[in-house]
């Protein structure tokens, strides 16, 4: 555990001065312990929802009854920042600030640079949600101002499901003592602070997850992340090339793209639930759209898989199409 927290700590920044706590649970288990354990009683914490979840962030918060101010932004355009700085200078009592940087709904990347600035400008303490981001799309929590980062073992790490961790700032994990807990499984500072001295999680750990986990960290390092990157775009270019070439269209633009997951639009005359298991009986899954007002389906380009794989699956879709 204590190789796993460090080599998860090293993707993002330094190790003298950040850490990475493990959880065992899902990515949302890490976006609920932080949620509920970094933000005081006394102030208020603000939540850009522009898809899925970012909306679960919002309703976390509710659960717990915190103070929240919830940001409402396009799910398929860039965040517009000079409204989100209006709500801050509205609203004096804001402490921290909360993204998704990949929004799993759509594949719309949030840009952390331009974000992270203006946490930086209004004294606002960083959360971002990177399940679907870290280890593939270069992440600087330092030069890009976040104290706390979520991500979990199942996503770009390419390991199983099981392990949630934040990475975060020693320096802020230390203050969080001074905040009453809100729950007690998911209490981020307890977790840190049983981990300094035992090397582990203070409740049963999901054993072989992180031996999977472990292994998963050394293909990585085998690869490298630019690597892995690359290998990631070269599918998503060979899934929207295709869509292009036949008419197809996905819910956001390139410019903004994460080039992870996309949104593609249904065509008319296709049910889904026809569709997906027309793909699942010849070994591809694929999944459902998760914005209400669009009719979509979202293809995944991450995991052990390249473009060829992905060219197996055009060859898939355009066979299906043309029997409609």
């Amino acid at each position: 555990m204590e190789y796993i927290s460090a080599e998860l700590t090293k993707i993002v920044a330094n190790t003298k001065k950040y850490t990475t706590v493990l959880f065992g649970g899902s990515g949302t288990a890490v976006v609920e312990s932080v949620i509920s354990s970094v933000v005081p009683y006394n102030k208020t914490v603000l939540i850009v929802n522009n898809g899925a979840y970012g909306k679960r962030m919002c309703q976390i918060a509710d659960a717990y009854d915190m103070n929240y101010i919830e940001f409402k932004s396009s799910p398929i355009k860039p965040i517009n920042l000079k409204k989100l700085k209006k709500v801050i200078k509205e609203n004096n009592n804001i402490s921290h600030l909360a993204v998704i940087h990949n929004e799993t709904t759509t594949g719309l990347l949030n840009n952390l640079d331009d974000l992270g600035q203006i946490a930086k400008k209004y004294n606002l303490k960083f959360i971002v949600d990177a399940m679907s981001s870290y280890v593939a799309i270069p992440i600087d929590m330092k030069k890009q101002n976040i104290h706390y980062l979520l991500a979990s073992s199942n996503k770009n790490i390419q390991g199983m499901a099981g392990i949630g961790f934040v990475i975060a700032n020693k320096k802020y994990l230390k203050k969080l003592e001074d905040i009453k807990p809100r729950n007690f499984y998911l209490d981020l500072f307890a977790q840190y602070e049983s981990f300094i001295k035992s090397h582990q999680m203070r409740f049963t750990p999901p054993v072989q997850t992180l031996y999977a986990l472990k292994q998963a960290i050394i293909e990585t390092k085998k690869e490298g992340v630019k690597n892995r990157y690359k290998r990631y775009s070269k599918s998503w270019k060979t899934l929207t090339n295709f869509l292009k070439k036949n008419n197809l269209k996905y819910l956001v633009d390139d410019r903004y793209h994460s080039k992870i997951i996309t949104s593609i639009f249904i065509p008319n005359g296709i049910d889904f639930n026809n569709m997906h298991d027309y793909f699942y009986k010849k070994d591809f899954t694929i999944y459902p759209g998760k914005v209400e007002k669009f009719n979509t389906f979202r293809i995944a380009n991450i995991g052990q898989i390249d473009y060829k794989d992905m060219k197996k699956f055009i060859k898939l879709f355009k066979k299906y199409l043309d029997q409609i």
